[in-house]
């Protein structure tokens, strides 16, 4: 008996790591308002393409569902706002959607969540929200009826509008006005480990108040920091302040387990005459391409550090049929003949080095960064001791035997990773810092088969740097491996004694 229980306690563990470890995901979003898309064939053979493993979509379409069937792609499912108040008023109707319109699809489409609803309350038409948490129930006693109540996960998704204050962060607060509604959902998701859905947008506080939010800090550029009065912490994106603010949200009204998945964020390419300044590609570009390496590193937020969390990305074409503003309609990843509207690497593995035609950086930079000669000894082993940990450097190169470990001094190994957090870090001013121990050069310290990578060098150099550099996202992956070496040797004692 003892012996089992050991078995049962040592496997609780094992799972309840390989739960907390796991990287965030990047999905996309799969909006067909348009009349010009490709078939859903070719669209999931697109996505199989670029890497893609997780889409949201926002019906049951049966075309759509065959299409994703046998793939290894996650798919997230939508009961649209129209439906809610026939699903709300009858279970039958609830199961027999499920039987009809989902289990001829699965497993072989591999459906993971249902959102039932769709920003209910931002719908001017219906009252939407008021028939969501009856419908998530019916849709779940469905499930539950067949066995998959916990397989497929049941959600909501929501704006940011549900908050009636969003900074500083600490103070988030959802609108009281949305009470009824709020109050059993949140309910409903911490009883069920159902995720907080929302849609988080920075891009419309930078394009309606540009005199008060800066680009920079909306698109994860900034070099400098806001700070939260109430908390002391710092924010340097709108994002994270954004994601916190939910959290404080949740935390006043005492849903502390309940955790967030932002089910769209991303970035228009083209605007109206008054978005001009704040649509284009190379802002959509540089929001998606940091987004996605915020998640896939487990960076999380300053009052959830190293917090994994899910994140879909909108959307993966441009929707000619969407009303509104020009940006509506111009979101898009893709054109609808397939080709892409701009770069992007949904592993997050391209540490944000983005080449153009001519095999340079788009951003034209050709700097290095190094140790500086000024700095101490410990302000150096401090800032290299936080490269390789925190800011997920993958300092193999430096160890020894490896092609950078001569000469063994603190100042050669302190350069190679400052250079290599540097690049992967847009080689912006603030990632050469170091709290002043990090200098700015233009001549290339490489050396023998120490290569230092450049966003602006050879191409061919930097490609044969990559296994040095790129791993770095990955490092999360070295930890986890670490801890359940730890953990096999816990059970080994278990079973010893």
């Amino acid at each position: 008996m003892a012996r089992d229980f050991k078995l049962i306690f040592a496997i609780s563990l094992l799972l309840l790591l390989l739960e907390c470890c796991h990287g965030g995901k990047v999905g996309v979003c799969y909006g067909r308002s348009a009349d010009d898309l490709p078939t859903p064939e070719k669209v999931v053979q697109l996505i199989k393409q670029h890497n893609i493993q997780y889409v949201r979509i926002y019906d049951y379409n049966p075309q759509v569902l065959k299409a994703f069937a046998n793939t290894s792609i996650e798919l997230m499912i939508g009961v649209p706002n129209s439906d809610l108040n026939a699903f709300s008023q009858s279970q039958s109707n609830a199961d027999t959607w499920l039987k009809n319109s989902v289990l001829p699809h699965y497993p072989t489409t591999k459906i993971t969540y249902i959102t039932v609803g769709a920003e209910s309350t931002d719908d001017p038409h219906t009252n939407a929200s008021s028939f969501v948490v009856p419908a998530m129930q019916n849709v779940l006693t469905a499930l539950r009826k067949v066995g998959l109540s916990r397989r497929i996960k049941v959600s909501t998704t929501l704006s940011l509008g549900v908050l009636s204050r969003s900074f500083p962060p600490s103070a988030g607060a959802f609108n009281s006005s949305y009470a009824y509604f709020l109050r059993p959902m949140l309910e409903f998701l911490a009883e069920h480990q159902s995720p907080f859905m929302i849609d988080l947008y920075p891009y419309y506080a930078y394009r309606d108040s540009p005199s008060n939010v800066t680009l920079d800090y909306v698109l994860f550029e900034s070099s400098s920091e806001v700070i939260d009065p109430n908390t002391g912490l710092l924010y340097k994106n709108m994002f994270d302040a954004q994601v916190d603010a939910l959290y404080y949200a949740l935390t006043a009204l005492n849903f502390r387990t309940i955790k967030i998945m932002v089910t769209e964020t991303g970035w228009p390419t083209k605007g109206s005459p008054k978005e001009k300044s704040a649509a284009s590609p190379d802002n959509a570009e540089t929001y998606n391409t940091n987004i996605i390496r915020h998640t896939v590193t487990n960076q999380g937020t300053p009052a959830k550090p190293g917090e994994s969390m899910n994140v879909y990305i909108f959307s993966l074409f441009n929707e000619n049929k969407k009303s509104g503003l020009d940006s509506e309609r111009n979101w898009g990843l893709f054109y609808p003949d397939q080709t892409s509207v701009y770069q992007l690497d949904f592993t997050g593995k391209n540490n944000g080095v983005r080449w153009n035609s001519s095999g340079g950086n788009s951003s034209g930079s050709s700097r290095w960064c190094i140790a500086s000669a000024k700095a101490s000894e410990r302000d150096l082993k401090g800032a290299l001791d936080w490269a390789c940990g925190p800011g997920n450097v993958d300092c193999t190169a430096i160890q020894p035997s490896q092609p950078c470990f001569q000469p063994d001094t603190l100042v050669s190994h302190a350069s190679f990773v400052f250079n290599s957090y540097f690049q992967q870090n847009r080689a912006t001013d603030v990632a050469c810092s170091f709290g002043g121990a990090g200098v700015r050069v233009n001549k290339d310290p490489s050396y023998d088969k120490c290569i230092y990578i450049t966003a602006g060098g050879n191409k061919t150099k930097v490609t044969n740097a990559t296994a040095l550099t790129s791993s770095a996202s990955t490092s999360h992956g070295n930890k986890l491996a670490r801890w359940i070496l730890r953990l096999c040797l816990v059970i080994l004692l278990l079973f010893r004694f």
